[in-house]
């Protein structure tokens, strides 16, 4: 059976010398893990760089299968590639691409947790300040989990004053923010795009 959504990428794997898998978030199903087969050649590779908004046609099994779906076809929609290339832009998607891959994993359609993703991925590539938006998106996508951050509660009011202005500001309230992340979500891994966000900061 053939399915179109609106999907979120997330993350692509290699599988096997033949085949990828592709992570996205999708509208219709939640986290859905596609199989993507002749990349490059039926699928152009920059279709699916993080926290791209994209519209995948996909192929699925009976219900009975375990098999994934295979990716028949894939339009770019949006996404932070249609600004101006930056190398901060690029740095902040992988990292709250990554932080998404941790966290989303249940195969389970939210309409309104899609919306604010794709949404942001917009705005990822509409700002001129890409160096604060990942600091602006986990404080709100906390609240989208459930867990929104209080403004008043000591230790944690420092995450929701203001907007940073300087490197050791940024670095400072990201500490914070994965450590609160840290607190509230079983799954959490410190993105390992981490260390690569500090580097473009510091440089």
């Amino acid at each position: 059976m053939l399915a179109t959504t609106d999907a979120i990428v997330l993350a692509l794997q290699k599988h096997s010398d033949k085949a990828h898998i592709l992570h996205a978030y999708t509208r219709a199903g939640g986290r859905v893990n596609y199989m993507v087969y002749g990349l490059g050649r039926k699928h152009p590779a920059g279709l699916y760089t993080p926290l791209s908004l994209v519209q995948l046609t996909a192929a699925y099994p009976p219900a009975a299968s375990s098999r994934p779906p295979v990716l028949k076809e894939a339009t770019l929609l949006s996404g932070p590639q249609h600004a101006v290339p930056s190398v901060t832009r690029q740095t902040v998607a992988l990292f709250v691409s990554e932080v998404l891959y941790h966290v989303l994993r249940h195969p389970m359609p939210d309409e309104t947790m899609f919306d604010f993703l794709a949404l942001s991925a917009q705005q990822l590539g509409e700002t001129d300040e890409p160096q604060n938006f990942h600091i602006a998106f986990l404080t709100g996508f906390a609240a989208q989990l459930g867990f929104a951050i209080p403004e008043t509660a000591e230790g944690i009011s420092p995450l929701a004053a203001g907007t940073p202005h300087t490197r050791e500001e940024r670095q400072h309230r990201l500490q914070k923010l994965c450590a609160y992340y840290a607190e509230h979500v079983e799954t959490w891994q410190n993105p390992k795009s981490l260390d690569v966000l500090t580097e473009v900061f510091d440089s």
